[in-house]
Order: structure tokens, then sequence, then C-alpha cells
């Protein structure tokens, strides 16, 4: 699965506007997300999708979610704002 390239970036930009104004957050290229100085949030694309690799609150690894539809972009921020205050 490759990184998400600029194509699918512009179609997840609503969802990357909304990060962006999270507390927290510092965008270091476009779309990926770093959270204290480590790696936290990035994007990819294959043919089934959209997905997003989100830092695990245990800090070793990553889990990927499907943000191909609202729904799941939805719960990518929900997610987010949860482990935030963590």
């Amino acid at each position: 699965m490759k990184h998400a390239g600029p194509k699918a970036l512009d179609e997840l930009e609503p969802l990357l506007a909304e990060l962006r104004a999270l507390p927290g957050l510092v965008e270091k290229t476009r779309g990926v997300f770093y959270r204290k100085s480590r790696a936290y949030l990035h994007f990819h694309e294959d043919p089934k999708g959209l997905f997003a690799d989100l830092r695990n609150p245990a800090g070793a690894d990553f889990e990927r979610l499907d943000v191909t539809d609202d729904e799941g972009r939805r719960r990518l921020l929900v997610l987010v704002r949860e482990r935030r205050a963590d």
C-alpha cells in the first residue's frame, strides 16, 4: 500500500483541514502529522480505498483505519480527539 499522493490528499482535504485545527498535531508534510515529535498519523491509498495509519495509544504500532467514506473519516476524528488527551 503506497502513501497517499496529491490526488488522494485532495480528496481528503476537508479531513486534513479538521486535523490541522486540532491542538497538539503538527503537519510536517501534507497529510503527515506528528505529535510530540513522533509520527502520529499518515495516509495511504490502494485500489480498495483510502486508509489512515494512526499511532496506537501504546505508542509502538499504527492502527489502520478505512477513511474512504464519511463514516470512516468521522471515526478517525473521534479517535484522534480521544487519544490527544493521552
